[in-house]
């Protein structure tokens, strides 16, 4: 089978996250969207994406022609799957009209789609990554490790609940793991430093580290080569990041290669408790969340210097740098320097440089690609 991931309706919402990935690339629960499919369609599945045209470098489309056509930000469940595994070819699936999946090597201009009526989840904005958290990491955790059996944690660890799985090489010594109010999964060479106390539902990605003392409120995601300490709560962390220190991360998404300064807080809750309102890039203007508690969404490349207080609802775009006394205003474009005080533009050469050193120390190039990408975005920041 060879599968064409597609960027749907929502990639324009779910900017800044999306500035930098295709939807599909997105961290939800223990993998992301892309990988849920590929863990519930044939072993042998290629894929591919179709993309914005300065991400198609870095995520090509398959050399193959594809036979099937997925919007992942779907996520996909046991009736949705079986619905999509029996059309017939040049038919497809949709939710209240939007195309889901389609049986065929393209999408014609008036597909024929059959309306799916079962459950679904669906990221359609940034705040449905850490909103669906629990539901999504539930269900990974149930297919990657049914028949399996996790490797043992050492004794001077507290276990409340059977829901725990250990992969090879990661290790715990005196943490104490809370599971039942969700699964906790520790993949492979990651660890848990003595004192932290964990309430699941929990992922700690490849290679990450939690630091002596963390506090962690399920559901919550730690992706790849990341470190993290303080107080985390209901937040997803896309991969290689780091928030080493104390400080209060909750409600949040953060994407890679960001870095948080010790002591940084991120407000949730308004004062006077009412529903949150987040900066849309796409609209370009506040929209309605829904929600009671909504904290920050950060992209690719940004950081914030120690003691950063970021107010309820902040989004903060691609490669930017903001420190200082005080709250900054609660959008902060790609490629600012600054905060509260004021902002300005935080230079292409020097964003580059900084991007450059960070990445070599975990011996990762910042290559031509990766540069193109960057600039595509200076070029077109607001």
């Amino acid at each position: 089978m060879v599968i064409l991931f597609i960027d749907g309706p929502e990639t324009q919402e779910l900017q800044p996250l999306t500035l930098t990935r295709p939807t599909g690339e997105i961290r939800c629960g223990i993998r992301t969207l892309s990988e849920k499919w590929l863990d519930r369609l044939p072993e042998e599945s290629i894929y591919g994406y179709q993309t914005r045209d300065y991400l198609q470098e870095k995520y090509p489309e398959p050399i193959d022609t594809p036979n099937i056509i997925i919007n992942p930000a779907f996520m996909p469940n046991d009736e949705l799957v079986e619905k999509i595994n029996a059309l017939e070819e040049n038919q497809g699936l949709a939710i209240d009209g939007n195309l889901v999946a389609y049986k065929g090597a393209s999408v014609p201009e008036n597909p024929e789609l059959t309306e799916f009526e079962g459950d679904f989840m669906h990221i359609a904005y940034p705040w449905d990554i850490f909103r669906l958290n629990g539901a999504a990491l539930e269900a990974d955790f149930e297919i990657l490790t049914k028949d399996r059996v996790s490797q043992p944690l050492s004794d001077t660890n507290t276990i409340i609940g059977d829901r725990i799985f250990v992969e090879e090489g990661a290790k715990a010594e005196c943490a104490v793991f809370n599971t039942t109010s969700g699964p906790i999964y520790l993949d492979k060479d990651s660890e848990v430093m003595e004192g932290s106390v964990i309430r699941g539902g929990f992922y700690l990605g490849v290679r990450s580290s939690l630091k002596l003392g963390a506090k962690i409120y399920g559901p919550t995601t730690i992706g790849p080569d990341s470190k993290v300490g303080g107080e985390v709560n209901n937040s997803v962390i896309f991969g290689l990041t780091n928030k080493g220190h104390d400080g209060f991360l909750g409600n949040a998404v953060l994407g890679e290669w960001c870095n948080i300064g010790a002591d940084s807080n991120n407000s949730n809750l308004k004062n006077n408790y009412d529903e949150v309102r987040i900066w849309s890039m796409h609209q370009k203007k506040f929209i309605p969340t829904g929600l009671q508690f909504c904290g920050l969404i950060m992209g690719d490349h940004s950081k914030c210097g120690i003691n950063t207080m970021f107010n309820t609802g902040t989004v903060v775009g691609v490669s930017a740098n903001i420190f200082g006394a005080g709250f900054p205003r609660n959008y902060l474009p790609s490629f600012s320097w600054g905060g509260a005080s004021g902002l300005t533009t935080y230079k292409l050469e020097k964003a580059l440089e900084t991007a450059e050193r960070v990445m070599e120390r975990r011996n990762v190039e910042l290559d031509d690609t990766e540069k193109n990408i960057l600039q595509w975005i200076f070029d077109h920041r607001e």
